[in-house]
């Protein structure tokens, strides 16, 4: 119900390699080579890319002016595909100063040759794999780091084929999620909840690791938002609100958790109203916020009125972190551009009954991996938090399910901190937090003790779907370090 927020395409520039003396030795190869580049550039199309082609490059000079074409088109990903043998002098231009991370692909067309009636030109046609060697001890001396598939052309000839694009795949999509860090707006409202020293950063770092632009914002420029917001949008937002969530009554288990109340209701749209306008003209792509205010005063309403408009955002593709946690804004960004969703989330409790942790916050949620309606209740107050009004219960979606966090080590290095579970059915709190049941591949004393021993940050995002692997490759992409508690 909610319209993602448009996202530009993932930008990979291609390059094929072949050796130029063998075109005038062998006809026919070159053109049987470069169509299948098109094979390789259909693929990459059809896994989402926007591909920026130099063609087949057989000489240093041809690098060269591939390397300068490639320089200037703001690609995301680099890929060379080996189509034969081609000497590294003419592969290394190509790459050396463009500035992104290189992808070789060693593809071979055909699962076997035939041994007794292959001849040389059959045979050159095939040999993809005779100067991958040499690519990755040039590319090690000169200081290029690389990554590689190799298996089958086709993806129908077998499960090599299958598994080489499935790898392709994930390599396309992480670099869209790596591209949404580079290039993203991260909108940091308010400030950091006072004391959580695991949560606070330096916007320099985030900006020097990622790329990610740190939008410092007032609480004034939401309240502008929120006084101009008209009574028809104040309207739709609530229209919005009842086609999207359930209407809670009364909780049966906490008296703090309550029927939403008239009033909080509109002014939880009206802050809606603000926070998306905030986006608009803030061109944010994931917002970190958080703010006490004092005695009822506005900034008390506006901090007390945001889960709803933060919800709406994130599930439209701008992802939203509580008490002022940028990590985990980028954290839940990624989680997002990898299909997962990725929901605001921190450990709540171990079970040592049913092995699993209890893990969700008091908001906001993704609406897109909810298990259901998503709920809204009324709270009295937020515990640990200055105000009253709406909030959001809600549970991940059963299945498959990763964990991410980005924290920060002692000498100022971001690190990928992930691990893969299940969200699994059963009762949870109905305390108008959203809450899941999340078990891993061992019982819950073992995984924290694990967890909590690579130094995470307090929160992390939750999302559905495995997404470990992809996370490794952003991890090669952005040049961060990755840990992965299996």
């Amino acid at each position: 119900m909610l319209d993602r927020m448009a996202t530009p395409p993932t930008r990979i520039g291609v390059f094929g390699i072949g050796l130029h003396a063998y075109w005038e030795q062998f006809p026919g190869l070159k053109g049987r080579l470069e169509g299948y580049q098109r094979e390789v550039e259909a693929g990459l199309a059809a896994a989402g890319a926007e591909v920026v082609s130099a063609g087949l490059v057989d000489t240093a000079p041809a690098a060269r002016t591939a390397g300068a074409r490639f320089a200037a088109a703001d690609l995301d990903l680099l890929v060379c595909y080996v189509g034969t043998y081609a000497t590294s002098s003419q592969v290394v231009p190509a790459v050396q100063h463009v500035g992104r991370p290189v992808l070789v692909l060693n593809l071979q067309p055909t699962p076997a040759l035939d041994y007794e009636r292959t001849n040389t030109a059959e045979w050159l046609a095939n040999c993809c794999v005779c100067c991958v060697p040499e690519l990755a001890g040039a590319f090690g001396r000169c200081g290029v780091p690389f990554n590689l598939v190799s298996g089958l052309l086709r993806r129908e000839d077998g499960p090599e084929g299958e598994r080489a694009w499935r790898e392709i795949g994930d390599w396309v999509t992480a670099a869209g999620a790596a591209r949404a860090l580079r290039t993203g707006r991260l909108g940091f409202l308010g400030h950091t909840y006072p004391g959580m020293l695991d949560l606070y950063s330096d916007p320099t770092m985030l900006t020097a690791q990622t790329g990610v632009h740190v939008e410092t914002l007032e609480m004034d420029d939401l309240q502008a938002r929120v006084d101009a917001a008209s009574d028809a949008d104040v309207a739709r937002h609530l229209d919005q609100a009842r086609r999207l969530f359930m209407f809670s009554e009364d909780s049966p288990s906490d008296p703090l958790a309550r029927a939403p109340h008239p009033d909080d209701l509109a002014w939880a749209a009206r802050v809606s109203v603000g926070l998306d306008a905030l986006r608009r003209d803030f061109a944010l792509d994931a917002l970190a916020y958080y703010y006490r205010g004092l005695d009822g005063n506005a900034n008390e309403r506006l901090g007390a009125g945001m889960i709803l408009g933060n919800t709406l955002l994130t599930g439209s593709g701008v992802p939203c972190a509580g008490e002022g946690d940028a990590k985990t804004a980028l954290a839940m960004l990624i989680l997002d551009r990898l299909g997962g969703g990725g929901s605001f989330t921190e450990f709540c409790a171990m079970d040592f009954r049913d092995d699993f942790l209890l893990m969700g916050h008091d908001g906001p949620f993704h609406p897109g991996i909810a298990e259901g309606k998503p709920i809204l209740r009324g709270l009295g107050l937020f515990h640990g938090k200055r105000g009253h009004g709406i909030s959001v219960e809600a549970r991940v979606k059963t299945g498959p399910v990763t964990i991410l966090t980005v924290s920060q080590t002692a000498d100022g290095r971001l690190r990928l901190l992930t691990a893969e579970g299940e969200s699994l059915p059963g009762p949870t709190l109905r305390v108008g937090n959203t809450t899941s049941r999340i078990g891993f591949r061992m019982p819950p004393a073992e995984f924290v003790d694990r967890w909590c021993a690579l130094g995470p940050t307090h929160h992390c995002a939750l999302g559905a779907g495995h997404h470990g692997a992809r996370i490794a490759k952003i991890g090669r992409i952005l040049g961060l370090e990755v840990a992965w508690v299996a």
